[in-house]
């Protein structure tokens, strides 16, 4: 049952690859798409400028985040935790912004390495005041706690800056409008991490039967939680940075998974993965097709299935 769900999940990504390059303002069949590659047709710039490395950055920004998600799920054992619920993207957001409206003319391209420290210095803070051994409740309210802190900072920047806060505004709506090419390139070197983290597949197993009997069976569990937090976190630094903060996509997209493969993290992961990017590329289709010409922010469709199926999850959480 769980790998015979693979190819139907495949199947939809590249269909929605497909339905992504075809519509928008202006659609196009799907015959011109191949035309419009190529240099001199009238849909080459639509087509290969525009929709094609949008559509390559929600599949893969899509993947990176639920994957992150899955990894802070599968070690910390807490239905509740991803990324976002917990601070980290909005700990990175709050550097970017930092770096965005303090430093104007900086090199865009030092972005992702900002975040990231954004993103270690949120779940380092969340980690000094839960410890390794709170609840599951105390862990998730102290998260929402902390992002809700860190919007409130970024809003502070933004107010005391309100000449350099065009960039920040439009990266903090959490979109892929604008985003090509070059925003693709520098999101690439942090697909390294993906190998690392499906390596993580049987140790994150073992730890589901508890910290003794992980132990016992030779997996060091405090550096397994350390190193699967560091991937995690490097994956939305990267992801955060690029699109700005797309919220609940690591809390929904690992859950959704699990409902269909289980959770098994040598199929978890990668299946995770699929279903991170259907959902995005889903909510950026319906985003640039609801009311064209106008577009709306992929983050504000993807919160508005993820916000009700937090607090669903929170109910069910004794």
């Amino acid at each position: 049952m769980a790998t015979r769900s693979l190819p139907f999940l495949v199947l939809a990504m590249i269909g929605l690859l497909i339905a992504n390059l075809m519509f928008g303002a202006v659609s196009i069949p799907f015959k011109q798409i191949l035309d419009g590659l190529q240099i001199g047709n009238e849909h080459y710039f639509t087509v290969h400028e525009y929709r094609l490395p949008r559509t390559i950055l929600a599949m893969l920004v899509g993947a990176m985040m639920a994957l992150a998600g899955a990894l802070v799920q599968g070690v910390i054992r807490n239905p509740l935790a991803s990324p976002d619920v917990l601070g980290v993207s909005h700990g990175a957001g709050l550097a970017a912004v930092f770096y965005m409206t303090f430093f104007p003319n900086a090199d865009i391209s030092w972005l992702p390495a900002v975040a990231l420290v954004g993103s270690l210095v949120a779940a380092l803070m969340l980690w000094w005041l839960c410890g390794s051994h709170s609840s599951t409740i105390k862990l998730a309210i102290t998260g929402v706690a902390l992002a809700a802190l860190y919007a409130s900072c970024i809003d502070f920047l933004m107010l005391v800056k309100p000449l350099e806060i065009n960039n920040a505004l439009l990266w903090l709506t959490g979109s892929l409008w604008g985003r090509g090419w070059n925003q693709l390139a520098m999101l690439l070197p942090w697909l390294l991490l993906i190998p690392f983290a499906l390596w993580l597949a049987k140790p994150l197993n073992l730890i589901h039967l508890g910290d003794d009997s992980a132990i016992s069976l030779g997996i060091k569990a405090n550096k397994l939680r350390l190193t699967s937090l560091a991937i995690a976190v490097g994956l939305t630094a990267s992801c955060v940075a690029i699109c700005g903060p797309i919220g609940f996509l690591g809390l929904v997209a690992p859950h959704l998974t699990r409902k269909l493969v289980g959770g098994r993290h040598q199929i978890l992961l990668p299946a995770t993965m699929l279903v991170g990017a259907i959902l995005l590329l889903l909510a950026d289709l319906v985003a640039r097709t609801i009311d064209p010409p106008i577009e709306l922010p992929a983050g504000i469709m993807t919160a508005i299935i993820g916000a009700p199926y937090f607090l669903w999850l929170l109910l069910r959480t004794k």
